[in-house]
């Protein structure tokens, strides 16, 4: 159990971090946006129940193989979830976010393929994720045609 909080912390914390310091802004605000935008409160409470099925899953997979394929495309998702709000809140570049998104996605997509056959439900648990982060980049992609 002390492993699974680990992961939890350090997933969930660092994500809530990086949210607190990529805030969307002022530049955000002034972009046009389509119509299908969810409100700004349901991010946070996405984000928050998916990093915790995203440590759940992560701490699976490193039980059974800390340093197998599914580990290592476990954390090249991660690194990519990380990177995308410094780089579309911090630096605007809404183009290089959906860049970011396209490659997390493909991420998550072989997270599950990988893991379907060893660990069933550690692959179940990244399903949402998917959907999320596919909804994510018709949003990044439908912003970056609007500016």
């Amino acid at each position: 159990m002390f492993q699974l909080s680990v992961f939890v912390v350090a997933v969930v914390g660092i994500g809530w971090l990086i949210g607190a310091t990529n805030l969307p802004g002022a530049w955000y605000a002034g972009l046009a946006k389509p119509g299908f935008v969810p409100p700004n409160w349901a991010f946070p409470v996405a984000w928050t129940i998916l990093y915790i099925m995203i440590a759940v899953a992560g701490w699976r997979t490193f039980r059974r193989d800390p340093t197998g394929r599914a580990m290592l495309v476990w954390a090249v998702q991660l690194a990519l979830n990380f990177a995308w709000s410094p780089v579309m809140f911090t630096m605007h570049q809404i183009g290089f976010a959906l860049v970011i998104l396209i490659g997390l996605f493909a991420a998550i997509v072989t997270y599950i393929t990988t893991e379907t056959s060893r660990d069933r439900l550690a692959a179940a648990l990244f399903v949402p994720y998917a959907a999320w982060v596919a909804f994510a980049g018709v949003l990044n992609a439908a912003i970056w045609r609007l500016n």
